[in-house]
């Protein structure tokens, strides 16, 4: 099998081996990038151990001689490699500040959307990407640590359980993978709001705001509110993959970034009221 490349924007990695059975999964979400000449990174998705080839089958999912994770059911390979991407963009990117957030953007303003499993994060960013919002990435955050922009990756949206049917309906033509079952998130499937020529056109953007979200389907009224710096600093950090690594330059980073954008803790039930709130709030109606 020929290696696949995915050309994620600023990183690329070579697929050098790999199941068929997600080869469909690769042409729906990467099939239209365009390679670049050189990658920054070797992936592999093979087997487990020979025992378990036949009985209860396995994937491992490698990168440059690394194994960082256990192996998984065959069934959840595509699920393993996006994972793995994101473990190998974590652990190799020393020149921006990355965090754990999702980054839509609207009139040329950024919002990031940092939040713990189970917030609704993921539902909100792919509500917000099918009506109006670009969607630059729904799991990492790329901040130019000298511009405090935000860059955009070529990555599809990462939709968990009731969201996936949830996506169907708000948009029924929308490019979502096959459901990989019973995972450590529950059911997963992958979902593409851009075409790679949408993605082209994308530039680094200024960032307007930070927001929590928190879904609450019981919530009688909305409720929003401003957060101390101090905590803010703290949550980012907790929130930065490679904090650990780019020291003093990720302190003066998120420092700078928390001392010039607008943050907020959104309580919410209403996906609309969530984006007239960013609207109003964060990045403005536009011209």
């Amino acid at each position: 099998m020929k290696p696949f490349f995915i050309n994620m924007g600023l990183f690329q990695a070579k697929l050098n081996n790999y199941p068929s059975s997600i080869s469909q999964a690769l042409k729906q979400i990467y099939g239209d990038c365009q390679p670049k000449e050189m990658s920054d990174f070797t992936v592999s998705l093979a087997p487990g151990s020979i025992v378990r080839k036949f009985f209860r089958p396995q994937i491992v999912f490698e990168s440059n001689t690394q194994i960082p994770f256990k192996p998984l059911p065959f069934s959840q390979a595509y699920a393993l490699l996006e994972w793995g991407l994101n473990w190998c963009l974590a652990t190799h990117d020393f020149n921006h500040l990355l965090l754990h957030s999702a980054v839509l953007v609207k009139n040329n303003q950024a919002v990031l959307f940092p939040a713990l499993p189970g917030s609704g994060k993921s539902t909100l960013s792919c509500w917000l990407a099918i009506n109006g919002w670009k969607l630059y990435s729904d799991e990492m955050a790329v901040i130019n640590t000298d511009s405090l922009t935000a860059e955009p990756l070529y990555r599809p949206a990462c939709i968990k359980n009731r969201s996936i049917e949830l996506v169907r309906s708000w948009q029924p033509d929308a490019t979502i993978t096959k459901v990989c079952s019973d995972t450590a998130k529950g059911d997963v499937a992958h979902a593409k709001f851009q075409t790679w020529a949408d993605y082209s056109r994308l530039e680094s953007v200024e960032i307007a705001g930070i927001v929590f979200p928190k879904y609450d389907g019981g919530l009688s009224e909305e409720r929003y509110y401003t957060i101390a710096k101090s905590q803010v600093f703290e949550e980012l950090c907790q929130h930065a993959f490679n904090y650990h690594v780019l020291g003093y330059q990720a302190f003066d980073t998120v420092w700078r970034l928390i001392d010039k954008v607008k943050v907020f803790e959104v309580h919410y039930s209403n996906l609309d009221f969530m984006d007239e709130f960013l609207l109003d709030e964060v990045v403005g109606h536009g011209a």
